[in-house]
């Protein structure tokens, strides 16, 4: 079974490298798509959740914008478990196959993986993924916490496919938020998933990303 939701990815006129900064304040003009789906009944809490995405001629780029009760940032290495900590990912395949995942914290600390599922995943080298730029901004002035990431990604960091700009890709791919170690733990997604229990690599519950 295959998800239907699709999303089209605005292409920009820019180079690589585009600074970080500009990215965030670009992204921030753009379309926002919420994470509304929360599959999983046992795990009630449901933090408030967008995303922005947009791509360039070398990179793609991707900003979270989070609202929650609590905020855990215990990894600061890389390809250490984010997904413990207040954590966002963005899944995607190139070639319908196989699948990158890209997990950050709300430090920025990033743990990318490809693979065809969730047991046969292996790690990218930290050279490689110290490639992505990232911006963080956090506030907890306020009586929820709320805090921004904005990546770019470069095309350079998918090394098991030949691509050279994502413009003209129909890819499949998902975005989510989760916090496995947080006081109430939660899951959430892109699209609707259809499983016993949590579990964000099914690629069979990826949506389309149609890059201009």
């Amino acid at each position: 079974m295959q998800n239907d939701k699709q999303l089209r990815v605005a292409f920009l006129d820019h180079d690589h490298p585009l600074h970080i900064g500009s990215a965030s304040l670009i992204l921030d003009k753009m379309e926002k798509h919420r994470l509304n789906c929360r599959p999983w009944a046992a795990y009630p809490y449901q933090p408030i959740v967008a995303f922005s995405i947009a791509h360039t001629r070398g990179a793609c780029l991707l900003k979270f914008y989070v609202e929650e009760k609590f905020v855990k940032a215990s990894c600061g290495r890389i390809n250490e478990p984010v997904y413990k900590d207040s954590c966002v990912e963005f899944f995607l395949s190139l070639d319908d196959n196989e699948y990158y995942n890209l997990e950050f914290n709300c430090l920025g600390t990033a743990l990318v993986g490809y693979g065809k599922d969730k047991d046969n995943r292996k790690f990218l080298p930290e050279e490689v993924i110290k490639k992505i730029d990232y911006q963080v901004y956090i506030n907890n002035a306020q009586e929820n916490i709320r805090w921004e990431l904005t990546l770019v990604i470069p095309v350079t960091i998918f090394i098991y496919d030949d691509v050279v700009s994502l413009s003209g890709y129909s890819t499949r791919g998902n975005f989510y938020k989760c916090g496995d170690d947080l006081p109430e733990p939660h899951f959430l997604s892109w699209t609707e998933i259809d499983s016993t229990e949590p579990n964000f690599h099914l690629p069979q519950f990826f949506g389309t990303l149609l890059f201009e």
